[in-house]
């Protein structure tokens, strides 16, 4: 069983023990409520670009060869993610390498140089993943089923932004960012996995203290009331991409509820065993990939549905897949169905907490975006105690109305019964 420790450090930033048996492996993850959806309309794109810049060098090591050579000399892996709720930063080493691997993290993150002349260099590097993006369909279709689910909000903007924006981020307006979002009572430190060698509380206390006290920042813009659009970008090409997005009125702040979203995606369209991949591909052979997901902000839920396939095929797949959704919502789910669900939901969120990165993440995203408990064995049983009845109401609540995106050699009007 995982043990859970908290404890506020003098900057204001939460410190989480999660103790995991059986692992030989530490991850230490920082994180902040500094994702794309907090930021300015003329700003979209700096959470992402700050993540990258941050690489560049701390204090104690002063360049980006200083901070991959000793991650490499440490046997460690360092990653950061920027999404719309958070940007965090993590390093995985194993456990004896822990008070190393922390001291490598907290400095080049708490205390980034943002170096002028790394900071041009980086803008190319960020310029040339946004043209990358553009030029794969699945993900451009991603980033259109953002705007016909959101709009124009910052959830519906691209996490990467702009090659326009990121040719105009200067360093003052980019250290004001982080000055105004990076405060340690909307974020936190995570130390998950093997915790038999972390240095000794001063240690932990200085490190983690190289993250300076800023005032708890403004409430990001709510998310929208639902407004569904129908956005195509044709392209001539033989697959197709097509994304579909219901917003179903659940109270996603009720971790529970949480989990019955899960277990619902997880019977339409999660497993090999799911109603969109029998009926779909098994069936009808329409795809290779279909799939349906449920994503949880702290505002609002989406169930998303997607599918790469025969460019011949999209609009039969399209009317079934929300014959299907429609079929759930009016019949309902079988007992037997939502029992194999739950237990390939919980079963396989047992299967990824073996990796401590994992359960780091899962817990920033708990404590950051939901005030949670960041206990993985609670999100196990979670799992394992939703009801039959409250997966049938997540299945109503999933309604009629949705956006659709597509990528492909289309016309908004192949899908005109779709949004509204």
């Amino acid at each position: 069983m995982a043990t859970v420790e908290r404890q506020q450090l003098a900057n204001g930033l939460p410190l989480h023990r999660i103790s995991l048996p059986g692992t030989r492996a530490i991850t230490a993850l920082v994180a902040f409520d500094a994702g794309a959806r907090t930021e300015r309309p003329e700003e979209n794109g700096m959470a992402h670009f700050l993540e990258h810049l941050v690489f560049k060098g701390g204090e104690k090591y002063p360049t980006y060869r200083d901070v991959n050579e000793t991650a490499e000399r440490l046997g460690a892996q360092l990653n950061a993610y920027t999404s719309h709720d958070v940007v965090a930063f993590h390093v995985t080493a194993r456990a004896e390498a822990a008070p190393e691997a922390i001291d490598l993290l907290s400095d080049f993150v708490g205390r980034p140089r943002l170096d002028p002349q790394e900071l041009e260099r980086e803008r190319g590097v960020v310029i040339q993943e946004i043209a990358r993006a553009h030029d794969q369909p699945s993900v451009v279709a991603e980033h259109l089923i953002d705007q016909a689910t959101f709009g124009d909000h910052p959830l519906g903007r691209k996490v990467l932004g702009t090659e326009e924006h990121l040719r105009e981020f200067q360093r003052d307006a980019i250290l004001a960012f982080r000055e105004r979002r990076w405060a340690p009572a909307r974020g936190g430190a995570f130390l998950v996995g093997n915790l038999e060698h972390l240095p000794g509380e001063d240690v932990l206390q200085e490190a983690f203290g190289r993250f300076p006290s800023h005032p708890a920042p403004q409430p990001y813009a709510p998310a929208p009331s639902f407004a569904p659009e129908i956005l195509v970008e044709p392209r001539e090409t033989n697959q197709s991409h097509l994304r579909m997005s219901y917003r179903p009125g659940l109270d996603v702040a009720d971790g529970h509820t949480r989990a019955a979203l899960a277990i619902y995606s997880t019977l339409l369209g999660g497993s090999m065993g799911s109603r969109l991949f029998d009926e779909i591909r098994e069936q009808r052979g329409l795809c290779y990939s279909v799939w349906a997901a449920g994503r949880t902000l702290p505002d609002a839920a989406v169930l998303a549905l997607g599918s790469g396939l025969d460019s011949t095929k999209v609009i039969e797949a399209f009317v079934r897949m929300r014959e299907i959704v429609g079929e759930l919502s009016s019949e309902g789910p079988t007992e037997e169905e939502v029992q194999r669900a739950r237990a390939y939901a919980a079963g396989r969120r047992v299967l990824a907490f073996e990796n401590t990165n994992v359960v780091a993440s899962y817990a920033a995203r708990q404590v950051i975006v939901f005030g949670d408990d960041p206990d993985p064995d609670a999100a196990i049983a979670e799992l394992d105690a939703v009801s039959f009845d409250e997966v049938a109401e997540v299945a109503r609540s999933a309604g009629d109305r949705l956006a659709v995106a597509c990528v492909g050699p289309h016309e908004v009007g192949d899908f005109a019964d779709g949004a509204g």
